[in-house]
């Protein structure tokens, strides 16, 4: 039977300064701890602390077939922040816990290894924003648009839950996020929700959170937030009337650079500005006078030929380079959009200061008090405007079915066209529809194509 350790009086503790591990008596196995000192000063203190030394677990055997248990020690507290009488208290506690078969340090590991896997749980919306987007980066499009996806959120959602939880935000917390931009900029807002409900979408099936998600449109916002379609302006981008487009095409050939050279191959071709812009040589064939755009390239994701008029090819001879980019920036790399909206800008510059116009979108002019438009008040056309000229004149001036013109523009989204993609996409039918766009581009015009401020009314 071990020996029982004398019960040692307050004072007697308080003696106890030379390192060793001391019985205290009172609760077997309660120890008091003496360290060294960490300071050479004398009136520095002696690090002390209460141990309790138990036993618990199967029996072991040693390599001699001794038998033993392993003992434990449980640390109780500082001395003299914890005194005799208290340390022989919680030394009672635990032998309680002991004989009902707890033992606490086992408890007090498992606590901490719960704490730090819960710690490692917990994520913060703007660190689950950059992994979803990280995990996201295939379904992109471009760079641009996965650029666009995370700044987005970096602008608008960032700021107002950024910090947050992923497991602790709330729909209340979605609303505000949303709520200031929700009629103002609705397309935005709309594109916030969808990304922050993908974000957190990703951080249930990761694990980072239980329960809905609070920023799912049906069943949950829908019924806060005015349904977008109600109020949302479908925003036209300013377009030239297609009557005007053989004035501006005029005026347009006579500038310099690569910037108007990439506007005028954008408008022969009625593409949009990304493939115009990333269009390299490996992609034209002058023989068969195509260009082919890769899926990546394209919006919908879809690959497309374009065929090339004969005013169009001869615009690409006219390059001064066969290979890379067909239209780089001045300083190598891919040229920026703002370079190709540019040369517009310029051109109407040029026309306002010279009294006119300019090259405008009418339908954007504010009006009087006697309902007349307003020209100076009228937006500037930019290069995507054309393509809406293009299928005014489509319409207006040829009798070619609506799915011809609509495949030369990569609008994919009804059955006709959806039919047309899968068999041949019109090729031979756009060919012709291109050559004539291109002959009536080059039509004979006056030179006052552009009437000054205050006549066009007159004719």
């Amino acid at each position: 039977m071990p020996k029982k350790a004398p019960e040692l009086t307050a004072v007697q503790v308080r003696r106890l300064t030379k390192p060793g591990f001391y019985a205290v008596g009172g609760v077997a196995g309660l120890h008091l701890s003496v360290g060294k000192k960490k300071s050479k000063d004398e009136h520095s203190d002696v690090p002390r602390s209460w141990i309790l030394r138990y036993a618990v677990g199967e029996v072991l055997y040693s390599k001699q077939g001794k038998p033993y248990i392993k003992r434990r020690d449980l640390g109780l507290g500082p001395f003299p922040d914890v005194g005799l009488q208290e340390a022989r208290e919680k030394a009672r506690k635990v032998k309680e816990q002991l004989s009902e078969g707890i033992d606490p340090l086992a408890e007090q590991k498992a606590a901490r290894a719960a704490l730090r896997a819960a710690q490692a749980k917990v994520m913060t919306f703007a660190e689950a924003a950059h992994l979803c987007h990280q995990k996201k980066a295939p379904e992109f499009k471009s760079n641009k648009h996965a650029a666009d996806w995370i700044n987005s959120l970096n602008t608008h959602a960032m700021p107002v839950i950024g910090r947050l939880s992923v497991g602790e935000i709330e729909m209340a917390d979605v609303l505000r996020v949303l709520e200031p931009i929700w009629q103002e900029k609705t397309e935005t807002a709309t594109r916030i929700r969808q990304r922050i409900e993908a974000v957190m979408a990703w951080a249930i099936v990761s694990g980072y959170r239980t329960g809905d998600n609070p920023a799912r449109w049906e069943g949950n916002l829908k019924e806060v937030l005015p349904t977008p379609s109600r109020f949302r302006k479908v925003e036209h981008f300013p377009a030239l009337p297609w009557q005007l487009v053989p004035s501006f095409m005029a005026d347009l050939r006579k500038r310099e650079g690569s910037g108007a050279r990439a506007l005028e191959f954008l408008i022969y071709t009625a593409a949009r500005s990304g493939p115009i812009r990333s269009a390299r040589w490996s992609q034209i064939d002058m023989d068969a006078k195509t260009w082919s755009i890769s899926a990546e390239d394209m919006k919908s994701s879809r690959s497309l030929v374009v065929p090339l008029s004969d005013v169009a090819v001869a615009l690409l001879k006219a390059l001064p380079h066969r290979e890379g980019l067909l239209f780089p920036a001045p300083r190598g790399g891919q040229m920026s959009d703002a370079t190709i909206a540019k040369v517009i800008k310029r051109m109407h510059a040029t026309e306002v200061k010279a009294g006119r116009v300019g090259w405008v979108d009418p339908e954007t002019a504010e009006t009087d008090d006697n309902g007349k438009p307003m020209m100076e008040t009228a937006s500037v056309a930019v290069p995507h405007g054309m393509r809406s000229s293009f299928k005014d004149w489509a319409r207006s001036s040829t009798r070619y079915a609506d799915e011809v013109s609509e495949l030369q523009l990569a609008h994919v989204n009804s059955d006709a066209t959806r039919s047309a993609y899968a068999r041949d996409q019109l090729l031979p039918k756009r060919a012709k529809l291109m050559q004539e766009w291109a002959q009536y581009l080059a039509k004979p015009v006056e030179s006052a194509g552009v009437v000054p401020i205050g006549k066009r009314d007159a004719g």
